[in-house]
């Protein structure tokens, strides 16, 4: 199994999560994102819309992180990312959804780049737009974590919403943007990050990591 991947890609990062708690072994094949890699011929073959990630197992490629969770939900069910009651699991699709579709798409790196270069937005404009979609995402998810102990998202075991929510997290830290309105999302966060799964799947640990090259 191959997965292209960036390591502060949150897209990316959702999977790798997703790939370390059910325990799959596969291989990382960077794709710089700053650098346009991801435009590049043989990439595009590969996913016409020049985006993270692409998993690749045996003769399939699976584009859209979501899409690629479900799949490895059907063809790898041990572990399982999602519940059996109906309920819950849409739940845990919607809350997923809200990251995915609502959040994150406003504040990836193609947005960012075209705020910054063809809209000629200044630093703090950018940091300010970042900041204000990500509080505005995160009020709404908060609400949604209220039954949450705060371990996980929804229950006792890690879900879709989890692989989902802490790269959300990660890019608002990065940001320096405060999260003390947030108790459950803060909470969550620690909580996941202590676990092997989440930890080997964040950026710094990534083999294309800034961190990782440095010893290189």
């Amino acid at each position: 199994m191959k997965l292209y991947s960036y390591y502060r890609s949150s897209a990316a990062y959702r999977v790798r999560i997703a790939l370390n708690l059910k325990q799959l072994d596969y291989a990382i094949h960077p794709v710089h994102l700053v650098k346009n890699e991801q435009h590049a011929a043989l990439y595009q073959q590969l996913n016409p819309s020049q985006l993270l990630p692409t998993l690749i197992d045996a003769d399939l490629v699976l584009t859209q992180s979501l899409s690629i969770l479900e799949y490895l939900e059907e063809r790898y069910p041990q572990t399982p990312l999602l519940p059996k009651e109906l309920a819950l699991r849409a739940k845990i699709r919607a809350f997923s959804q809200s990251i995915a579709c609502d959040l994150h798409p406003l504040n990836n790196l193609r947005v960012l780049k075209y705020l910054k270069h063809q809209l000629s937005i200044s630093e703090q404009q950018k940091s300010d737009w970042y900041a204000h979609w990500i509080v505005k995402g995160f009020e709404s998810l908060e609400l949604q974590l209220k039954d949450s102990d705060g371990r996980f998202c929804f229950g006792s075991t890690a879900s879709f919403a989890d692989c989902c929510l802490i790269p959300q997290v990660y890019n608002a830290l990065r940001f320096n943007i405060d999260l003390s309105a947030f108790p459950k999302i803060q909470s969550i966060n620690q909580h996941c990050l202590s676990l092997a799964a989440f930890h080997n799947a964040a950026p710094e640990q990534q083999p294309d990591s800034e961190s990782s090259l440095k010893g290189v």
